[in-house]
């Protein structure tokens, strides 16, 4: 387990420790819990646990579970009290928090059951306000909370305390910020279907627990978690309560952590160990705050922006400008498979072999076309031997009235062909009658997540026609971890990482592009990563080609590598990027709608236009060439 280690900062007011990946901080939380209930044991007392809910504490979770399979520890001691529940709700809806909690912990530990209270999200509205009262009597008569495990949502808020809760604030019914229905969505399918009110402790109540603990993982919570944390305290945040509470700890993943002044501009904060990449960043930082090109840059801009220090590390500001304005002008290439017959020392690609075996993973049957379709199209159109491997199915992200019209339209195909209609007059009516009486969020059934698939299967194969790339370099690897039928994924398997082995051994390629999403610590793009990594560790040292390949990591729809980390630069052109959007637009179920959009309402092509657009602007900015469009990798060394 590595914690992060940083200079001491007095811009925080809550004290924060930083693990490298968020599974190390659950641990961390985890044995805390463990440690608690067991000393409450030996002192022959209940330990009383505020528990919360969402993907922040399931780590923690599945840690206490192993401890207590493994290491004996037992949870007859233990009275838990859940933070929240959506209203209205029934305890056997698989959204509720109830469904959530048995099948998280609760079924797989020897808790009591009168020992466990959550928030109950079927009672009638006229005796919500009585209940409230009670579940705050019942905490009290319990002895109060010993500790409280808390999450943080993007509007701030603990528990359902949306932005504007009071300090004071008891167990109430309350409304859902839009944010925090948007988040929601994942879960329900759509907005419409997510409740609008929930069941909720109030600040006032979390605050009186003996001591909290705080999580946050992934960058998706950075900068709140940065707001939480350094900024004053305000109901506009209510998460910044905590700050007058005089037990908290805050347990974050690196990403979680990257708005932190002392990660994000350790130079405010003290003296810096000065590597290339923190000069580049530093650099880049003064640069677009002054809004002036690098090379403009004077001493008296680094005194005054408080990098005096770097000066006297890197010398005079006309040598560090050109020192950093070069290596952002040498990550710009044209050539993302490499420049044939050219000098390729300053090139992110090698120029060698002229004609390389490329390798496109897609996590999702769109996210080659969505994230690096300029790049794929230029290695197309430069020569190279470029694969695509769809890692899912994506059958989840396809509406249920697409499966019923491609179901119907397979019926009507096979009558007018005159084929025999049984078998798919039966298949057509099973859709029909399953689509009928699914219930939200419940697991489709095999045949409609086989329609689903195909679906999805189709169009890619339309984007790749359309790109150019051959039918016999186009491959589906169906890994198996996503194929429950729900938003919730199995866990990466040894078939999941066979399938990319598999794939790998089949094309050798010379370079790789993956989806990078290292910073989402709960994304099927993470899964699919961590199985790329997996497959290539293991074959490295008994595939020679491994040594000479190159990994490129690109970013999601909507998100893209910060400018200083970028390492190949790809500028896309007016008619490139007209031809980027066309390739977007075969996959025709996620057009107009997806079924998982999250909190931006934006289509997918005009995200991925305006994220390319704003690279070029700050490439532009920055001083450099001004290009239409831009699409930026990192390489991964492994």
């Amino acid at each position: 387990m590595e914690v992060l280690s940083y200079p001491e900062t007095t811009y925080e007011k809550l004290p924060v420790t930083i693990f490298d990946e968020a599974r190390d901080g659950a641990i961390h939380v985890a044995h805390e819990l463990a440690d608690l209930i067991r000393r409450k044991q030996a002192q022959g007392e209940k330990a009383v646990l505020g528990l919360a809910t969402g993907s922040s504490p399931i780590g923690v979770y599945q840690e206490l579970i192993r401890l207590h399979r493994e290491e004996g520890l037992s949870f007859r001691n233990v009275v838990t009290f859940n933070l929240d529940e959506y209203y209205p709700m029934k305890p056997d809806e698989l959204q509720s928090y109830v469904y959530f909690m048995h099948e998280q912990l609760f079924d797989h530990v020897d808790i009591p059951p009168e020992n466990i209270h959550i928030p109950d999200g079927t009672l009638p509205i006229e005796q919500v306000k009585m209940y409230c009262q009670q579940y705050e009597q019942q905490i009290e008569q319990a002895g109060g909370l010993d500790l409280q495990l808390l999450g943080i949502g993007r509007t701030g808020h603990i528990g359902f305390n949306e932005p504007g809760s009071g300090l004071t604030s008891a167990t109430r019914l309350v409304k859902l910020d839009a944010l925090t229905i948007t988040d929601a969505a994942k879960d329900f399918i759509k907005e419409e279907f997510v409740p609008l009110r929930a069941l909720t402790m109030g600040v006032g109540t979390i605050m009186k627990a003996r001591k909290i603990i705080l999580m946050a993982w992934g960058e998706g919570k950075a900068k709140i978690l940065q707001q939480t944390v350094e900024g004053h305290v305000s109901d506009e945040v209510p998460a910044s309560f905590l700050q007058q509470h005089p037990q908290v700890q805050v347990i974050v993943d690196q990403w979680a952590a990257q708005e932190l002044t002392r990660l994000k501009t350790p130079w405010l904060v003290g003296m810096c160990a000065w590597t290339e990449s923190l000069i580049r960043r530093a650099v880049i930082w003064l640069s677009l705050k002054l809004h002036k090109p690098i090379l403009k840059l004077t001493d008296e801009d680094y005194r005054d922006g408080s990098l005096s220090d770097l000066l006297v590390e890197a010398g005079n500001a006309y040598s560090l400008n050109i020192r950093v304005f070069n290596l952002i002008q040498h990550t710009i290439t044209g050539w993302p498979g490499g420049k044939p017959n050219s000098n390729d020392t300053q090139r992110p690609e090698r120029a060698l072999p002229p004609q390389k075996r490329s390798l496109i993973f897609s996590p999702h049957p769109d996210d080659d076309v969505i994230s690096m379709g300029g790049t794929l199209l230029r290695l197309v159109d430069q020569g190279h031997d470029v694969h695509v491997a769809y890692q899912t199915s994506g059958n989840l992200a396809v509406f249920d009235d697409d499966a019923r019209r491609f179901a119907d339209f397979a019926l009507d195909f096979a009558r007018k062909r005159q084929l025999s209609p049984d078998q798919m007059e039966r298949e057509q009516a099973e859709v029909v009658e399953f689509l009928g009486r699914k219930k939200l969020g419940e697991e489709d059934s095999p045949l409609v997540r086989d329609i689903k698939a195909l679906i999805r299967k189709g169009e890619a194969e339309a984007a790749c026609r359309f790109c150019g790339v051959k039918e016999t370099n186009v491959h589906f690897l169906n890994m198996p971890f996503y194929e429950t039928g729900q938003v919730k994924k199995n866990p990466l398997g040894e078939a999941d990482i066979q399938a990319i082995v598999d794939v790998l051994q089949a094309i050798q390629p010379h370079q790789i592009f993956a989806a990078g999403d290292l910073r989402d610590p709960h994304g099927t793009h993470r899964v699919c990563l961590d199985a790329i990594f997996a497959a290539l560790a293991r074959l490295k040292g008994r595939a020679a080609w491994v040594d000479d390949c190159y990994l490129w990591l690109y970013r999601g729809a909507w998100q893209e590598w910060d400018i200083d980390e970028i390492e190949m630069a790809v500028p896309i052109s007016p008619e490139e990027l007209l031809r980027k959007r066309k390739a977007i637009f075969k996959h025709q179920s996620q057009k107009d709608s997806a079924v998982f959009p999250g909190n931006d309402k934006r289509e997918f092509w005009q995200r991925s236009e305006d994220r390319n657009h704003a690279t070029a602007r700050l490439y532009d900015q920055l001083g450099l060439t001004e290009y239409e469009a831009i699409e930026a990798f990192v390489r991964y060394r492994f």
